[in-house]
């Protein structure tokens, strides 16, 4: 199984969308699959369901952060770190158009509820959100960049 299909088995696990890709490399980072979820939680559904930065990008950026930054803080180890997150974020982004959870949503015309409670996980929710599928791709992007860079 891909780390892409694992992101996404996880989001329909009930895992919130930066949880799910984080959690798929997991075994990369060093922290244990607790602290990953405790970690990118508050990420889901665009920073704490404001809808703001996609939670599987959110996800996607923990993991780069942990696999790339060093203890240094190096201006030459964060213009890395914020190269490898600009390339992986314009791939997402060439992919599905947008960045950000409202736009990303707003694209199938889904009524945006921001702020409070996550939504039952439902088959119903399931239909009508592009979310497992956004999972899938963030996690892929990082996937294919990790197997490119001979780190997987």
């Amino acid at each position: 199984m891909s780390r892409a299909e694992r992101a996404k088995e996880y989001f329909m696990q009930g895992y919130a969308c930066s949880q799910a890709v984080a959690l798929a490399f997991s075994d990369l980072t060093g922290l244990t699959d607790e602290q990953i979820a405790k970690l990118t939680l508050p990420f889901g559904g665009g920073f704490g369901r404001q809808r703001l930065v996609c939670g599987a990008v959110s996800g996607l950026s923990v993991v780069v952060g942990l696999l790339f930054a060093d203890s240094e803080l190096s201006s030459e180890n964060k213009k890395l770190v914020y190269q490898i997150e600009q390339k992986l974020c314009t791939d997402f982004k060439a992919q599905t158009g947008s960045l950000i959870c409202n736009d990303l949503l707003l694209g199938v015309n889904l009524e945006l509820g921001v702020g409070g409670q996550a939504e039952e996980r439902t088959q119903e929710y399931y239909k009508k959100r592009p979310c497992a599928e956004l999972v899938y791709i963030a996690a892929k992007v990082l996937e294919d960049y990790l197997l490119e860079k001979g780190k997987l």
